[in-house]
Parts: structure tokens; C-alpha cells; sequence
């Protein structure tokens, strides 16, 4: 009993120390109302670090990860139905998430500033894209406004490296340190995050008054009870679609440690070695799962996909934006294909995520990121689960489709 205990406190250290800095400083922004003017540096501090941070971790991660593919004779076929199950399933939640917040509407009362959005230049939908997906210059995908920009030129700098076999081995191994630095500095700033999001939130109790509290109340409750649905009739019906009831009843039987896994840990990566024990036991051939899971737990999140709608419609409300015009809701599912592939597999990866859809949406960093990072914190147990459970799933779907696969 005592060592469960001391599991689940280092489990949900960072939630439960994130969750207690709101709190303070939520009781310190009741207390002494605009007086905490005087600890909103320590807030901006936080943000700053966070936002130097991004640009680098974006680029190691994502190049890092196409440099490491394997190249085999099955490896095509494989990779392109994997692809295309990873694509289904993060739209798939990303409606339903649509479909939840359209019947549960976060109403435009809740808005709490009024500072306009960032300016976007305007000009012909080609020039848009083209800016959108590249830069003029290098030194211009160092900005987090082209963040679109840096994800494609990683993309390609990682198949570069790929193509370049033994001749690219230095550089993937730059790639790959590099990845591992930048994640470990993440968490570096994340050690400041009780303190940055606390003098965040004293500030924002203290100048726009109590009301806050009930504006994340409907969110979450919305967010949960969809994830539940999504993660109990979907996952039963993929499991269907990859054998029947012989897949559906070896699913839902041999899911459960992988699950509590992803819950426990609250870190996609940390539910790998699980998940491909479970899916062993499922009997998906080796090759297929040692390729579907460990990518998919950097690249295929349903639970991220449906909170990155859950943030997008909430901050549109928050601003006092409509968000029923069909273009917002088909670059919030662009969007989110493209958070699912960028946040990777470590906890409080969403931020990145985030930053991408405030940038694309022309939302206000400084008031926007904090309200998704707060969001985000209060729903990672749930997103967890559905990312990390989801890859096995899927590792279901792309062994029938590819191999034929029966249970």
C-alpha cells in the first residue's frame, strides 16, 4: 500500500504540483486583488522560457524521428497504412470533440479580454498557404510565428538524413542528442511551471475577479465525459472493424495494465513497453507493432486531438469569436492532425501544440498560452490514456488492413 502510494504522488508530482501553484496563486489573486501586479513578472519569466524553448525542441523532435525510420521491403506499405489509420482515427476524435462542444456550447460570456488579435496580413489564399508553409529566409523559421514553416522543414531535414545512410550517420546522432537535450531542458522549465502559472493566474483572479473559477468547470466536464464516450464506443468499434468479436474481446481483455499504465504515468512513452507487451499478447505480428506503437506514441494522438479542439473552441469563446464558420473548422482539424504529430510523447508536450494553434488563429500569445497550458494540465490523465491506448488499437487496425490479421 505505502509503495502505491509513493508511485502515485511520483506519477502526478508535476499535475499535482502545477494544481497546487493555481490554487495559491488563485487565493492570492482573491486576497490582494490588483496588488499582484507585483509577481506578474515571475509569470512572464515562465512564458519566456517556454517560448525560446519551442522552436529548437520542434526541430529536433521531428527530425530526429523521421531520421530513425527503418527502411525494409514491407516498410512502405506498412507505413503509408499506418499513416492513414493514425489520420482516421485523430479526425475521427477531433469531431466527435466537435460534435460534444457544438451540443454542450462554451458560451461567449466567458470572455475575459478584449485585446485584439495579432495581425495577419492579408492577400490571395496561394500567398497565405505559401507563407503558411515556408520562409523567406533561415533565420525567419526561428520565429514562433512560422512554426508551420519550421514542422516542414524538419519533415524534409529528417528525410534528408534518412536518404543519406551511413554518410548521415553524424548528423542523425546530432539529431537525436539534440532531441534528447531540448526535451530535458523542457523539463528543466517545466520545474518553474507551479511558480510561472501561479503568478499567471494570481494575475488574472486578481484584475478580472473570481468569475474564473466557473470558466473551466463546463470545459473539463464536457471534455471528460467526451473522451469516456470516444474511448468506450469507438475503441470497441475499431477493434470490431480489425477482427469482430474475436479482436473486440482480445482487445478489452488485455488493454487494462496498458491503460492503467498510460493514467498512472500520464506520458505516452512511459506506456511503450506495455502496450507492446499487450500487443504481443494479441497476437499482432512483431514487425507491425514494433513500428506502429513506438511511432505512435510521438505521432498518433486521439486524446490530444480532441483537447486541441476542446482549447481552439474555448479561447474562440474566451475572445469572443464565432467559431461555426466551416474554414475555422477545417483549420481546427488541420490544426490538430498537426498537434497530434508535434506534441510527442512526454508529459506537457501539448504547449508546443498549443503555441501553433494561437500563432495560426492570430490569438494573443501572452493571454491566450497560459489559458490552453491550464486547460491542458487539467485534462492530461484522460488525453493519456486515449494517445497511449489508442496506439494499440491502431496496431490492430494496421495488422488486418496490411497483414490480413485474424483473431
Amino acid at each position: 500500500m505505502e509503495v502505491k502510494k509513493i508511485n502515485f504522488l511520483q506519477n502526478y508530482s508535476s499535475i499535482l504540483l502545477l494544481l497546487g501553484g493555481i490554487i495559491v496563486g488563485s487565493i492570492f489573486g482573491l486576497v490582494f486583488g490588483e496588488d499582484v501586479l507585483i509577481i506578474k513578472p515571475l509569470g512572464d519569466i515562465f512564458l519566456n522560457l517556454l517560448f525560446t524553448a519551442i522552436i529548437p525542441l520542434i526541430f529536433f523532435t521531428i527530425g530526429s524521428s523521421i531520421a530513425n525510420l527503418e527502411r525494409t521491403e514491407k516498410l512502405g506499405k506498412l507505413f503509408v497504412v499506418m499513416i492513414l489509420v493514425f489520420l482516421t482515427t485523430i479526425l475521427i476524435s477531433a469531431i466527435v470533440m466537435i460534435f460534444a462542444v457544438y451540443l454542450f456550447p462554451i458560451h461567449q460570456d466567458i470572455a475575459i479580454t478584449k485585446i485584439p488579435f495579432e495581425k495577419i496580413e492579408s492577400g490571395s489564399v496561394g500567398d497565405q498557404i505559401a507563407k503558411l508553409l515556408t520562409a523567406n529566409d533561415f533565420f525567419e523559421l526561428l520565429s514562433r510565428k512560422s512554426m508551420l514553416a519550421l514542422i516542414v522543414f524538419s519533415f524534409l531535414i529528417g528525410f534528408a538524413t534518412l536518404q543519406s545512410g551511413e554518410k548521415g550517420n553524424a548528423f542523425k546522432s546530432f539529431l537525436d542528442s539534440g532531441n534528447e537535450v531540448m526535451k530535458q531542458l523542457l523539463n528543466i522549465i517545466m520545474k518553474f511551471a507551479p511558480i510561472g502559472l501561479g503568478a499567471y493566474f494570481a494575475y488574472q483572479v486578481g484584475i478580472f475577479g473570481p468569475q474564473l473559477f466557473g470558466v473551466y468547470a463546463k470545459p473539463m466536464a464536457v471534455y471528460y465525459a467526451a473522451c469516456i464516450f470516444y474511448f468506450f464506443l469507438f475503441f470497441s468499434l475499431y477493434a470490431l472493424v480489425a477482427g469482430g468479436k474475436r479482436a473486440f474481446k482480445v482487445f478489452w481483455s488485455n488493454n487494462i495494465t496498458p491503460s492503467l499504465t498510460a493514467i498512472g504515468t500520464c506520458s505516452s512513452i512511459a506506456t511503450i513497453p506495455a502496450n507492446l507487451d499487450a500487443a504481443q499478447k494479441m497476437g499482432i505480428p512483431a514487425h507491425v507493432r514494433n513500428l506502429v506503437i513506438p511511432l505512435g506514441a510521438p505521432l498518433h494522438k486521439d486524446g490530444s486531438s480532441m483537447s486541441s479542439i476542446l482549447k481552439i473552441t474555448f479561447l474562440f469563446a474566451m475572445f469572443g469569436k464565432d467559431f461555426t464558420e466551416p474554414s475555422t473548422i477545417l483549420l481546427a482539424l488541420g490544426i490538430t492532425v498537426i498537434v497530434s504529430i508535434v506534441e510527442g510523447g512526454i508529459p506537457n508536450g501539448g504547449y508546443i501544440g498549443e503555441v501553433l494553434a494561437i500563432t495560426v488563429y492570430g490569438f494573443p500569445m501572452e493571454q491566450a498560452l497560459p489559458v490552453a497550458m491550464i486547460l491542458g494540465t487539467l485534462v492530461d490523465p484522460i488525453a493519456t490514456l486515449l494517445n497511449a491506448n489508442g496506439d494499440v488499437i491502431c496496431s490492430m487496425l494496421v495488422s488486418r488492413f496490411s497483414e490480413k490479421t485474424k483473431w
